[in-house]
């Protein structure tokens, strides 16, 4: 458990629950992590978390939001700083699969979420998040296309599908046996084969 001081300021007191929350999700089943985990995580009581989150949704709610400003930022900023389209899409993969090896509780929390019968906020977030990847892979995609880099008949969509399916099979085979590290390890060869899939050229 993390000791936190008791008197923050309101912005600084929902970061630090996000936090909290993400942390416990790196270890257990997102879904089961009750208020009352969240507060001893940080230290507080149930009554000083609900002062700022009325419902454990709205703190799910808030990691969501947490997780798509700080991935889209990451992901843009690997983008930008890249030469080529192609440089891009392997940065952006990079950049995702850095994400998660940082943040193991953050892939459990989206698949749980998305996993969800009723629409709720966090789960309109997270479909919100893959939204936005696919059509920045896209867009670099069809400029790799343009660029001649890429085969002319590539089908963007279903590279972009094959793409993020990667990270997910990643995400999902280190969750089975316990092995963060094995996402860091494997992602430079899984992706070698999909950039030769994909019709890149030298």
């Amino acid at each position: 458990m993390k000791s936190h001081p008791k008197h923050l300021p309101a912005d600084e007191r929902r970061a630090v629950t996000v936090e909290a929350v993400v942390a416990l999700a790196a270890d257990q089943n997102p879904s089961e992590i009750t208020t009352t985990a969240i507060a001893k995580q940080m230290g507080l009581t149930q009554g000083a978390l609900f002062k700022h989150f009325p419902t454990k949704e709205s703190i799910v709610e808030a990691v969501m939001d947490w997780v798509a400003e700080r991935l889209l930022s990451r992901v843009d900023r690997a983008m930008d700083a890249a030469p080529s389209p192609v440089a891009a899409i392997e940065a952006v993969f990079t950049a995702h699969v850095e994400f998660v090896a940082e943040h193991p509780g953050v892939p459990r929390m989206l698949f749980g979420e998305l996993q969800r019968a009723e629409r709720t906020a966090p789960k309109r977030i997270a479909q919100t998040i893959m939204r936005r990847l696919r059509s920045r892979l896209t867009r670099l995609i069809e400029e790799g296309k343009a660029a001649g880099a890429l085969s002319p008949t590539l089908d963007a969509d279903a590279a972009v599908t094959c793409l993020i399916g990667m990270v997910q099979g990643l995400v999902m085979q280190s969750l089975l046996v316990n092995d963060v590290g094995r996402i860091r390890r494997e992602a430079p060869r899984v992706f070698a084969i999909y950039l030769r899939g994909i019709g890149s050229h030298p």
